[in-house]
């Protein structure tokens, strides 16, 4: 009886949203990866997205698990997945470089890839440790604790070296520690660094600051190699930019596309699959897409304020910055406003670590929007 009152407390609309997200993808990464071979394209389920259901499937698992499973039990697992998290990181740099940089494990045929399940676990551990120091949130002790637990994964990651992802990192704990009320100057220095930081790469990708006269400044803080990466003007940004433009209002068509379809497009079914899905289904397109996004932070975020427990609610609400600060870079960088740095489109862009990680911070959403109504 209980299994059938959790499936019916089950928040549908947000399993919708994510099964249409997973169409989408699906169909992207089909035209993206199939051949033409005498006159006809391949078949619908080309190897990747044959791969693509796999990792949906391990993903759906996840996602049920963590929904049925009691969030509260998670405080007891906190330390322990963060220990183990950092132990990853540190790892890595012992492993063998996969493309030159020390990202994944490969286990067998297998790559794991433990930054994208990072992001999870800093939403845990800051969630707990506010939750537990509520009554001293305005203290700086505080602040700089919770700043040693978001800085210690952010260097990792960094060091890979990984941009994208310890930049999303920062987000995630800025914002929880608006919600958790950390002490406000903290705040206001962190988001003035936050606010700083967007405004100088805007400068450079809009045009307005030339990039090259800018060179013998920014050096004397960054490497060289590292304020190559602000580079505006790289052929990767032009591509997109091109496929993004070419899809025009009504786009051209599923597996019609012209420039993504003759390889132009660099990564086109995993960090380029926002562009190649705009050169196929255009604006209109692009618009249903942004909606189902919207749609799925904006439960995120009622979930955040239903909960019955601030544990939950930050949970709930980290998740939802996770998730939409993935989306604010990929597209950012796909249109020319900020750096290439390899950030997936959450549940679009082929990759098994990417979704397993969202699916499971999904799961942990469904589960305290179940627990509210189950055992409350």
């Amino acid at each position: 009886m209980w299994k059938q009152t959790f499936f019916r407390k089950l928040d549908l609309s947000l399993m919708a949203l994510i099964a249409a997200l997973m169409v989408i993808s699906l169909l992207v990464i089909s035209s993206t990866t199939s051949i033409l071979f005498d006159g006809e394209w391949d078949g619908f389920f080309t190897p990747h997205v044959k791969k693509q259901l796999q990792y949906y499937g391990v993903g759906w698992a996840s996602f049920f698990f963590l929904s049925w499973f009691n969030y509260h039990k998670l405080r007891e697992w906190t330390w322990i997945l963060y220990v183990g998290m950092i132990v990853l990181l540190i790892g890595l740099f012992f492993a063998p470089a996969i493309q030159s940089v020390h990202r994944w494990y490969r286990i067998g045929g297998v790559a794991f890839q433990p930054s994208e399940y990072a992001k999870l676990v800093v939403v845990l551990i800051l969630s707990w440790f506010l939750e537990r120091k509520r009554d001293k949130s305005r203290e700086w002790k505080t602040t700089f604790q919770a700043l040693a637990l978001l800085f210690t994964p952010f260097a990792l990651i960094l060091k890979q070296p990984d941009l994208g992802t310890a930049l999303v990192l920062f987000p995630i704990g800025l914002g929880l520690f608006y919600f958790g009320e950390i002490n406000r100057k903290a705040l206001w220095v962190m988001g003035s660094l936050v606010l700083i930081g967007f405004t100088t790469i805007s400068l450079f990708f809009l045009s307005i600051v030339d990039h090259e006269e800018f060179r013998p400044i920014a050096t004397k803080v960054i490497k060289e190699y590292q304020y190559e990466r602000l580079t505006p003007k790289t052929y990767h940004q032009q591509a997109a930019k091109t496929a993004i433009a070419l899809g025009g209002v009504w786009g051209k068509g599923w597996r019609k596309s012209e420039f993504t379809r003759r390889q132009w497009l660099p990564a086109a079914h995993t960090d380029s699959v926002f562009p190649a899905f705009a050169e196929e289904f255009g604006l209109m397109g692009v618009l249903a897409l942004l909606a189902l996004f919207f749609g799925v932070i904006a439960r995120c975020f009622y979930v955040s304020m239903m909960a019955q427990d601030s544990f939950g609610r930050l949970l709930a609400a980290g998740i939802a910055i996770y998730l939409g600060m993935h989306m604010v870079m990929n597209l950012g960088m796909m249109c020319g406003l900020l750096p290439i740095t390899g950030v997936p489109l959450v549940m679009i862009s082929y990759g098994g670590s990417s979704i397993v990680a969202t699916m499971s911070a999904l799961g942990v959403v469904q589960g305290i929007y179940t627990r509210r109504f189950l055992f409350s």
